[in-house]
């Protein structure tokens, strides 16, 4: 007799012993289907007219996305407009599941005019040098140069080999 069995004095009942297996043999692909909806309806229970936005538990998201608000229903409830992926989800909500948006100035993109080839691609081309440095390997030293780039902050610069922008860029020494 098994462990379990002889400690409880019944037989162990595993999500795989679910079934009543008097009578007919389940192999290979249906007692795993079987065991897999089993498991999961227990795992999963219905819920009770909630809906959640996403993931459940620990790590799912406080807050899932920006809408703009419509109207203010009362002193503490506003009405908001839903994407069509949460029509199931009624559109007032109380200002405690609200937060406000407070905007960033630099996620502002500044769009300035360039020249698309007929590919839809284009040039970068260098601005100015922002910064020299000299990186030594054992015997030999590599000049880089920082470079800005046409339609990118001082901050977007990139390090290039010295002798590939005198090449191409001799304008900029």
């Amino acid at each position: 007799m098994a462990p379990y069995e002889a400690l409880y004095g019944r037989r162990c009942r595993s999500p795989i012993c679910w079934d009543d297996v008097e009578g007919r043999k389940l192999l290979g692909p249906e007692i795993v289907q079987l065991t897999v909806e089993k498991v999961c309806l227990i795992r999963d229970p219905p819920t009770k007219g909630v809906i959640h936005f996403g993931v459940r538990g620990k790590l799912s998201p406080r807050f899932i996305g920006l809408f703009e608000i419509l109207e203010r229903i009362g002193e503490v409830a506003y009405r908001l407009a839903l994407p069509p992926s949460l029509s199931r989800v009624h559109d007032v909500f109380h200002v405690s599941m609200l937060k406000k948006f407070i905007p960033n100035p630099d996620h502002v993109i500044q769009f300035s005019d360039f020249d698309l080839n007929n590919d839809l691609t284009y040039e970068e081309r260098p601005i100015k040098i922002v910064d020299l440095k000299k990186q030594t390997l054992r015997m030999r030293v590599i000049p880089y140069v920082k470079v800005q780039w046409i339609n990118h902050t001082e901050h977007e610069a990139t390090w290039e080999l010295e002798s590939k922008m005198r090449e191409k860029y001799s304008y900029l020494f």
